[in-house]
């Protein structure tokens, strides 16, 4: 398999880990938008959230809780935070592995393409 996030999980590329368990690895980002920005991935390979199973459930909960520890471990949880998934090719998905990204560290614009109705 030619995934980049698998050979981030098998330590054949390196990444700046800040979490990690048997399940779920949460690193750095190496093109960060925002003070604090890095990415929440699960170990297992799922392409999209299109592609979550009724028994990857469990394991998504387990991204949920890593990413408030993340915040917690990084100074953001008071202040704030952004959890994004892109999926698919107009959701800008560039890396086939499902992964949420976590930004903070200062006040974030708006989100585009969503009307202030819907925020």
């Amino acid at each position: 398999m030619d995934c980049l996030f698998c050979k981030i999980v098998e330590g054949e590329l390196p990444s700046t880990k800040v979490l990690e368990n048997d399940k779920v690895l949460v690193f750095q980002n190496i093109n960060p938008e925002a003070p604090v920005h890095v990415l929440i991935i699960p170990k297992k390979h799922i392409a999209s959230m299109n592609d979550i199973q009724d028994e990857d459930s469990q394991l998504i909960g387990e991204m949920h809780q890593a990413a408030k520890e993340a915040a917690a471990k990084l100074g953001i949880a008071e202040s704030g935070y952004r959890l994004i998934n892109n999926c698919g090719p107009d959701g800008e998905q560039s890396v086939f592995h499902v992964h949420y990204h976590l930004m903070g560290g200062r006040r974030l614009g708006a989100l585009t393409g969503i009307s202030p109705a819907h925020t």
